[in-house]
């Protein structure tokens, strides 16, 4: 799963209209409750190219095969306090209950916060899983190439990168 720039906007506004309308939360000003959100979850992907990148550089620095990554990834988010994949929800939820707590365009909260998290979550998940589809998409446009082969790694990143900026995610 993984949360793209352009779909953050969407997902803001369902989270503070799911949560109004079924009267969890109390908001003044909603444009600015949903951009209190906004503000969490581009933090969110802010972080995680941060990470992500300064990992690579360490993997490069200390010439690590690229198997190392992820260990390599999950220590340095866990030095930042950061999470990401599935326990990235729980980060971004987390973050988003906290600004609600704080912010001025949100005047009560009205439930619990596992109800929070959990109606977050789904809708962060729905959204998040437009990966799955992307990878189908491109599978079906280079099936005519072998899969493991130089030239399919590079035919799949440019095909990925056409499809992204067809949709709007990045």
């Amino acid at each position: 799963m993984r949360l793209y720039s352009g779909k953050i906007p969407v997902i803001a506004s369902e989270i503070v209209r799911s949560l109004a309308d079924s009267e969890e939360i109390a908001v003044t000003n909603r444009p600015e409750a949903e951009l209190d959100v906004q503000a969490v979850l581009k933090e969110y992907v802010r972080l995680d190219r941060e990470i992500t990148d300064k990992a690579k550089d360490l993997l490069q620095k200390r010439n690590l095969p690229y198997e190392h990554f992820g260990k390599i990834k999950r220590t340095m988010a866990a030095e930042k306090g950061f999470a990401f994949g599935e326990d990235g929800l729980e980060w971004m939820t987390n973050q988003m209950i906290e600004s609600f707590m704080q912010s001025p365009h949100v005047e009560d909260v009205f439930v619990e916060d596992a109800v929070l998290r959990r109606r977050m979550s789904d809708i962060l998940k729905k959204h998040m899983a437009v990966e799955e589809e992307l990878d189908e998409e491109v599978r079906r446009r280079i099936k005519n190439l072998q899969e493991g082969t130089s030239t399919w790694e590079i035919e799949y990143g440019k095909a990925l990168d056409q499809i992204k900026r067809n949709r709007g995610l990045e």
